[in-house]
């Protein structure tokens, strides 16, 4: 029985020990096909939101726009404005780049990606700097919080203050690394907005943005921004990644005197952001301004734009109030040539500036077409001339334009006359209402020979459509072709032109369509303006 129950047993034993074997393989084999379909399913299914912006660092005007104000995570970009508030510190004196800070535990203790610091350990400020832009450590962001806000959430607080400051409205920080947090949220525009700031505000220490190697206890760390050493131009500035955001990126270029900062979010994976970024940079590095004519990005730059705006806006109100006065005068309308003046104060250049619904088309003069002549000083009691108002200065004429204005007084152009004997002043009579006028630019003192009445080129009728007044005109006609192939079927009929104004000592050059009906001006510029082409309406 002894020898038959030790068999027994023996037996019992190998026969738990085969089902056991083979319950475990049959259990490894479910979990490893549950896993493959599971993390090709992932791959297939994850598209997390797309949003993109392209800004003209030199002008301010956006490029290229989609989703640009619709929230995101931030995720890593989010260490952008912790360097942000660091630099500022470095910057006021009150830590140097050779200070050290202590590490805690909680900062030892954070997710990965991180440098491994130990709780009592510490860390040069350079060298934290340098493990933000190329490894960005996450424990390493939660050392510079603790030592310049106290504790993370306190320092969180600052950022978002910072954040408002620079008008950056749609963006809340609750850490300063971008771990994932449902409350922590951004957009495309705004970080945009930082990626142009940090640079105007810090240009002694944004150039550690374009550091592509770091080394630290005998280890080299690579940037994880790709693009700097294989985009021609790219000189930083930050990668970031959570699940809930999808791969990231905030980068700045300079090619030839051109300036981008281009900003995506939602890639699907490093290599499909780098190459969404890629092809913006591409498609509009060559197109965008090579002068800098954008004020710098700074605290309280959106305020100030927005009180020029508002008072624009309100001296546009009263001129065409007193234009409609003038206007219930009865005054004929007449064609005039006159000088193309803006108001004394200057707008924000790259911006859409405000003008008046006086309807102007400029008239192209070819040499050998028009008969020039120098203008004499105004002789006394010597030549019959109408009042002349205050926008027109004899003087100065720079643009020959046809103008059908009814709400202000008109010069009217000298006609050849009979010779008689000494004129005097004396109230003109009006001149016909068809009457061309041929115009003599101004020059030196010789005398004004007698034209020969040449037509006048008619302007088109109906509206027009101001997409910006720009301080270049070649930036103004490549403004002109940006808005003809973002809006192509809306434009196609239009008349493209630019006209050029002074406002004190500068120049300007508005980009203009005429030639529209009012349902197509209306429709062509809420088109534009969804593409981030700023847009007005003029009644022609």
């Amino acid at each position: 029985m002894l020898v038959g129950g030790g068999l027994f047993q023996r037996g019992l034993c190998r026969s738990v020990v085969a089902l056991a074997t083979v319950i475990s393989i049959a259990a490894l084999s479910t979990d490893a096909d549950a896993k493959r379909p599971h993390r090709v399913r992932s791959a297939d299914s994850y598209e997390p939101a797309y949003s993109s912006i392209v800004v003209d660092a030199n002008s301010g005007a956006v490029m290229q726009a989609t989703n640009a104000d619709a929230q995101r995570h931030p995720a890593s970009l989010t260490k952008i404005m912790t360097l942000y508030l660091l630099f500022e510190r470095l910057e006021q004196g009150k830590i140097k780049l050779t200070s050290d800070m202590p590490v805690s535990a909680r900062a030892a203790v954070q997710a990965p990606s991180k440098l491994s610091l130990k709780p009592g350990d510490s860390i040069r400020v350079e060298t934290a700097i340098r493990a933000i832009v190329t490894k960005s450590a996450n424990d390493v962001a939660v050392v510079i919080a603790e030592a310049l806000g106290g504790d993370e959430p306190a320092f969180a607080k600052m950022m978002t203050t910072k954040a408002r400051a620079l008008g950056m409205n749609q963006t809340t920080y609750r850490n300063a690394s971008g771990l994932p947090d449902d409350q922590q949220i951004t957009t495309a525009r705004d970080q945009a907005i930082l990626g142009r700031a940090i640079q105007d505000r810090f240009p002694n220490y944004y150039h550690y943005f374009a550091t592509r190697t770091f080394e630290y206890r005998g280890h080299s760390v690579r940037n994880h921004n790709h693009l700097l050493g294989t985009v021609d131009g790219v000189d930083g500035i930050k990668t970031g990644y959570i699940h809930a955001s999808g791969f990231n990126i905030v980068t700045s270029v300079r090619r030839a005197n051109h300036h981008l900062v281009a900003v995506v979010f939602g890639g699907r994976s490093a290599p499909a952001r780098d190459a969404r970024v890629r092809s913006l940079i591409d498609n509009n590095i060559n197109i965008a301004a090579v002068k800098r004519t954008a004020p710098p990005v700074v605290e309280g730059w959106e305020t100030a734009l927005a009180r020029k705006e508002h008072i624009d806006k309100d001296k546009d109100k009263k001129d065409k109030d007193r234009d409609d006065d003038r206007d219930r005068t009865g005054s004929a309308p007449v064609r005039v040539a006159s000088v193309t003046r803006a108001p004394s104060d200057t707008p924000l250049p790259g911006s859409t500036e405000p003008i008046k619904p006086n309807a102007v088309k400029t008239v192209a003069v070819h040499p050998g077409s028009m008969q020039a002549g120098a203008l004499t000083p105004l002789p006394s009691e010597s030549r019959q001339l109408a009042p002349i108002p205050a926008e027109a200065t004899p003087t100065a004429i720079t643009t020959v334009a046809t103008v059908k204005n009814e709400q202000s007084p008109a010069v009217a152009a000298p006609v050849p006359a009979a010779p008689a004997p000494e004129p005097r002043l004396a109230k003109p009579d009006p001149p016909p209402p068809a009457s061309p006028t041929k115009i003599a630019s101004a020059g030196a003192n010789a005398p004004l020979p007698t034209p020969a009445p040449e037509p006048v080129a008619k302007p088109r009728s109906g509206w027009i459509i101001q997409i910006g007044a720009l301080p270049d005109e070649k930036e103004a006609r490549e403004r002109l072709e940006l808005a003809q192939t973002r809006a192509r079927n809306l434009l196609n009929k239009a008349d493209p032109f630019t006209e050029r104004i002074e406002k004190g000592e500068k120049v300007l050059f508005r980009a203009r369509f005429a030639g529209l009906e009012k349902n197509q001006a209306e429709a062509a510029c809420k088109h534009l303006k969804r593409s981030d082409i700023p847009c007005m309406l003029v009644k022609n």
